[in-house]
């Protein structure tokens, strides 16, 4: 089965390239199977990671960053891959 999880975040002001970085540079452990980050208009930022487990897993989260680098705290969603395109 294949979780996927996603991690979004809206940078503070003049920070969506500080934001960027830093979603960039965290590292997990393990490493999920795949891992993809976009940006948005309005400074936001996604990070999707796959895993290869269960729904309900354990498995590493991207965590909070400071409280200064956005607006707002991060929303997180969990999903579980049905069919494959």
């Amino acid at each position: 089965m294949t979780v996927a999880l996603m991690w979004e975040a809206r940078a503070a002001e003049g920070r969506g390239e500080e934001l960027l970085r830093w979603a960039r540079e965290q590292r997990l452990a393990p490493e999920p199977s795949r891992r993809e980050t976009f940006r948005a208009p309005g400074d936001r930022v996604l990070v999707i990671t796959w895993w290869d487990a269960a729904y309900d897993a354990e498995v590493p989260e991207l965590p909070e960053p400071d409280p200064g680098l956005v607006t707002r705290a991060v929303h997180r969603w969990r999903f579980e891959a049905v069919a494959s395109d």
